[in-house]
C-alpha cells in the first residue's frame, strides 16, 4: 500500500493536518503522521508522537518546554524529523512526505525531507514559498507550493491550495512506489547501468560541455548536467559526496570566482571538494573563471561600477575578473586538487575560458588568464593531479571531446582496478 508521511505541528495545524489526512485516506493511500509540534497539546492524534520525535533528537520534549527557547527547540525538532522520517523511509513506510507550515513548520519539515533520497516525493506547501526558498529546498528535490494565505483554518482559499497538494503528493507516491525500481539510485560503473557522469556548465561554455557530453554519451554514460548557478553547483557536491558518479567532467568554475568576488552565483567554499574526498576520477577545466555575476545592472555594488560591465542578460551583470583575482583563483583550485584523493586531471584552455573570453572577445585578457594558469601550475606542482595544456578555446569542441575522452580512460583504470 502507497504510504505518505504528513509531517507538521499538530499544537498549532492540527485542524489542518486531520483535514489533510482524510483527503490523502479518500486518495487511496496510508497516512503516517509525524507530530513536530513542541508547546501545545496535538490537536489529532498522531502515528509518531512529538515525544518520540524530540527522543530521536536525543532529548525530552518536557526539557525542550522547560527551556522555552523557540529556536533551540525548532532546530532540535528539526532534527529528529530527520531521523524519523529517514527510519520510516528504511521500514518501506514513506512513498512520500508532505508538511504545511510558516516559516518555523517549514524549516522543521524541508530539514527532514532533505535527508530523503533523490526521487522520493517531497511537498511543501508554504507561507514563505513565494519569497528565497533556498534556505529550506538546499540542493534536494523539493517542490515548494505557495499557500497563498496563511496556514490558518481550512476556508475558502487554503481549501482548494491543501486539496491540490494532497491529490499531488498521492499521486506523486503511486507513482513512485510503481517506479520505485527505476527510481532507485543508478548503478555505478560494471553494475549493470549505464554509469553516471557529473558536469558542470554555464551559457558561456554551453558549447565545449555539449561537445563533452556528446561524447560521453557514445562512450556509454549517462551525464547529468549541472547549472553553474551556485545551487546546481551546490547540487553537484551533494551527490558526488554520495558516491553516485563514476566520475565528474568539472569544465565550468565560476562559482568560485563568485565566492572570491561577492558574486550573487556562488555556490559556498566547499565547491570543487567532494569528488576529491570521495576519490572519483574527475577533469577540470577553468571555464567561466573570468567573470564574475551580479543581478541586474542597478544592483550592480559600487565596487564594481568601475570594472569591465558587460548586461549578460535583464537579471545578470557581470565583470571581468582582474589579474591579481585570477591569480587567487588559480591558488585556491590548486589547494582543493591537492586534497584530492582519486585521479584528477585539469584541462588548461590557453586561449579563453568563456564565450567573453574568445579571442576578440570582450573579455579576452592573456594576461589575467595568464595568472591564473601560472598560480595553478605552481600549486600544483609536486601532487598527484597531472596538468594538460591545449592551445584552444574551452568552447572548441575539440577540447571538450579531449577533456570526455580523459575521463573515461581515467575511468576505466579505476574499474580494472577495483
Amino acid at each position: 500500500m502507497t504510504s505518505v508521511v504528513l509531517v507538521g505541528t499538530l499544537d498549532t495545524k492540527g485542524v489542518e493536518y486531520g483535514w489533510l489526512r482524510e483527503r490523502l485516506l479518500r486518495a487511496g493511500v496510508e497516512v503516517v503522521l509525524v507530530d513536530t509540534g513542541i508547546m501545545g497539546e496535538p490537536r489529532v492524534d498522531a502515528d509518531v508522537p512529538n515525544e518520540a520525535v524530540a527522543r530521536a533528537a536525543g532529548t525530552e520534549l518536557s526539557d525542550l518546554r522547560a527551556a522555552a527557547d523557540r529556536g533551540a527547540a525548532v532546530t532540535t525538532m528539526a532534527r529528529g524529523a530527520e531521523a524519523a522520517l529517514t527510519r520510516l523511509h528504511a521500514e518501506g513506510r514513506l512513498h512520500g512526505v508532505l508538511a504545511i507550515g510558516g516559516s518555523g513548520g517549514t524549516s522543521i519539515a524541508t530539514r527532514a525531507m532533505r535527508a530523503l533520497p533523490l526521487g522520493v516525493p517531497k511537498l511543501m506547501v508554504s507561507s514563505m514559498a513565494s519569497g528565497d526558498v533556498a534556505p529550506y529546498v538546499g540542493s534536494a528535490d523539493i517542490t515548494m507550493m505557495y499557500s497563498v494565505v496563511d496556514i490558518a483554518g481550512i476556508n475558502s482559499i487554503s481549501a482548494p491550495v491543501l486539496a491540490n497538494a494532497a491529490e499531488a503528493v498521492a499521486g506523486m507516491a503511486k507513482a513512485f512506489q510503481r517506479a520505485s525500481s527505476e527510481l532507485r539510485r543508478p548503478a555505478r560503473l560494471g553494475a549493470g547501468a549505464r554509469p553516471l557522469v557529473a558536469a558542470s556548465m554555464a551559457g558561456v561554455t554551453t558549447t565545449g560541455v555539449d561537445a563533452a557530453r556528446e561524447r560521453l554519451t557514445e562512450l556509454g554514460y549517462e551525464v547529468l548536467v549541472f547549472h553553474s548557478s551556485g545551487t546546481g553547483g551546490r547540487t553537484l557536491e551533494t551527490l558526488a559526496g554520495q558516491g553516485i558518479f563514476a566520475g565528474v567532467l568539472d569544465l565550468t568554475l565560476g562559482e568560485l570566482a563568485d565566492d572570491l568576488c561577492g558574486g550573487i552565483l556562488t555556490a559556498g567554499p566547499d565547491r570543487l571538494s567532494a569528488a576529491g574526498r570521495a576519490g572519483i576520477p574527475q577533469v577540470v577545466s577553468l571555464g567561466a573563471l573570468d567573470i564574475v555575476k551580479f543581478g541586474p545592472l542597478e544592483t550592480l555594488p559600487e565596487r564594481a561600477r568601475y570594472r569591465r560591465i558587460r548586461i549578460h542578460n535583464p537579471s545578470i551583470t557581470v565583470i571581468r575578473t582582474t589579474e591579481s583575482e585570477c591569480a587567487e583563483l588559480g591558488r585556491r583550485v590548486a589547494a582543493k586538487l591537492r586534497a584530492s584523493t582519486g585521479p584528477t586531471a585539469v584541462c588548461l584552455p590557453l586561449r579563453g575560458l568563456s564565450a567573453l573570453g574568445a579571442p576578440g572577445g570582450p573579455y579576452h585578457d592573456p594576461r589575467a588568464d595568464g595568472a591564473l594558469f601560472s598560480t595553478l601550475r605552481e600549486g600544483l606542482r609536486g601532487s598527484a593531479a597531472r596538468l594538460y595544456d591545449y592551445a584552444t578555446h574551452i568552447n572548441d569542441p575539440a577540447f571538450g571531446r579531449a577533456a570526455a575522452d580523459r575521463l573515461h580512460t581515467m575511468i576505466g583504470v579505476v574499474s580494472a582496478a577495483a
